[in-house]
């Protein structure tokens, strides 16, 4: 019999990876290819969507190839993409009008002040679950109107698309302009601050505060169900699956249950935290976001805290810096010394993300001294992910009824095995690593094959699961309350960098 496989594409902030899974959740090949990484202005950043779409071109047969497989064998495809990311392309001849505006790009700024005065975030928090933020693509999308001639009246004349990183591979996997499936998921909506949390549908009100035609709008999906065929790449397979990065990896991670949390570590970091089918509005700085919604069966939601720059910062370390020649090195340079040193970074490059939300906030190294080392340095780095997780975990507990008793993780940063245990200290909870490390790319494989009927229901999914590593806590708990308040002062320091212009 031909073993049969489902195809992941996971279209990243930095790549874009295709790999098949088998029944047991094995991985059974990958292909990925890198993309350019655009920053025309201090703040701003951009991709090339075009470029995204021919690197999918060339990793779909690569990942093929190498598993000695053909698309006969594709079973079906689910998608996962970096979230927030806005492109927006002609309708009729399927070029994007301009790069697409990245997620961590902070140009909207001036906008989140101004929405911040009016209407206020009440507003918001009531219709989509979300609070004003340069995070989200309906500033995007307004900027782009704003900024940009001629872009609104065509999008209103119905000549232009909208879509995150998914709508846009899936409408040109699926024919482009040549009747290619202008769609979305609940996911990836519930990001835009135009999808009402509530009923999952484009909300008239937010609609017309940010001036969006409905009509540059894609269909709103559910997470997991046939979509339609491919007519590129993969003619006649069902693309059955689309769901956002992190709510992928919350879903590769089996974190099915209530009460159960992941986070996943790569150039951000992300904690989402089930909470069923309860819409749980968070009083500390968190996101409601919808987890997934599982074809016609109610929504899952989740809490997010969602950390803008973790793995950046090791980037920034290599390739900013030159302190290092590869990302894996800065674990050894960091026991190269005992502590900090009494050094702390924190990693503010686009402002910070929850449980703070301060878009004026700008990166900061203190406590420096004529002692510190490059290797004291190299563990502040590290040690900066680990207390940016605390944050958001002290929320996430604040705003839940149950404490946090483990978190599952993910993602490249988690082959480091300082960092992993330092996060363990910080939380004083159990941190536990899979078998399988590419969750994201596994949870959108897992999406699509219950929608394919390739697994029968999620208990398989859960019998998949295997734990790889684990990490106990094992600070004093003193030295991890002192490290934490000196953490929370080098924060304060770096808050209100960014002024308002003076009127003139």
């Amino acid at each position: 019999m031909v073993e049969r496989y489902v195809m992941s594409i996971d279209q990243g902030t930095n790549s874009t990876r295709c790999i098949l899974f088998d029944h047991r959740g094995r991985l059974v090949s990958v292909a990925q290819k890198e993309h350019q990484q655009h920053f025309p202005r201090p703040g701003w950043v951009e991709h090339d969507a075009v470029e995204i779409w021919q690197n999918l071109r060339r990793v779909v047969p690569d990942a093929l190839s190498d598993a000695g497989a053909d698309q006969g064998q594709v079973a079906a495809i689910g998608l996962a993409n970096q979230r927030e990311t806005t492109v927006l392309w002609d309708r009729r001849t399927g070029v994007p009008l301009g790069r697409a505006i990245v997620w961590q790009d902070t140009r909207t700024a001036p906008l989140v002040e101004e929405l911040r005065k009016r209407p206020g975030e009440a507003f918001f928090l009531d219709r989509c679950a979300l609070q004003p933020s340069t995070y989200f693509s309906a500033l995007r999308i307004r900027w782009l109107f704003d900024h940009v001639k001629g872009v609104e009246q065509r999008a209103k004349d119905g000549e232009v698309l909208f879509g995150t990183m998914e709508s846009w591979l899936i409408w040109n996997l699926t024919g482009g302009a040549d009747g290619g499936l202008h769609i979305t998921d609940a996911t990836n909506a519930s990001r835009t601050m135009l999808m009402n949390i509530r009923t999952l549908t484009w909300d008239d009100e937010l609609l017309d505060f940010f001036g969006v035609p409905r009509s540059m709008l894609p269909e709103v999906r559910s997470s997991a169900e046939t979509y339609g065929e491919a007519r590129a790449l993969l003619p006649g397979v069902s693309i059955t699956a689309a769901l956002g990065d992190q709510q992928a990896a919350l879903f590769g991670q089996t974190c099915f249950s209530p009460g159960e949390a992941k986070c996943t570590y790569g150039t951000g970091s992300f904690l989402l935290l089930n909470t069923g089918g309860d819409l749980v509005r968070s009083r500390h700085g968190l996101l409601t976001t919808v987890a997934y919604q599982i074809g016609d069966q109610p929504p899952v939601y989740a809490l997010e805290g969602s950390i803008a720059v973790t793995g950046a910062l090791v980037q920034w370390f290599r390739d900013r810096l030159g302190l290092i020649s590869s990302a894996p090195e800065i674990e050894t340079l960091a026991r190269t010394v005992e502590d900090n040193g009494g050094c702390y970074i924190v990693p503010a490059f686009s402002g910070l993300f929850a449980p703070r939300w301060r878009s004026d906030a700008r990166g900061v190294i203190v406590g420096l001294t004529s002692y510190i080392t490059k290797g004291h340095l190299a563990r502040a780095v590290l040690e900066a992910t680990g207390w940016q997780t605390r944050e958001v975990v002290d929320a996430m507990n604040a705003d839940s009824s149950v404490p946090l008793q483990q978190l599952k993780v993910d993602g490249g940063m988690t082959a480091d095995n300082l960092l992993m245990q330092f996060v363990a200290d910080v939380l004083d909870v159990p941190v536990v690593r899979p078998m399988v490390a590419e969750t994201v790319s596994l949870g959108a494989a897992y999406a699509a094959g219950l929608a394919a009927g390739y697994w029968p229901g999620l208990e398989v999914l859960r019998r998949n699961w295997h734990r790889a590593a684990q990490w106990l806590p094992a600070m004093d708990p003193e030295r991890r309350e002192t490290e934490y308040e000196n953490w929370q002062r080098a924060v304060e320091r770096s808050l209100g960098w960014i002024r308002p212009p003076r009127a003139s």
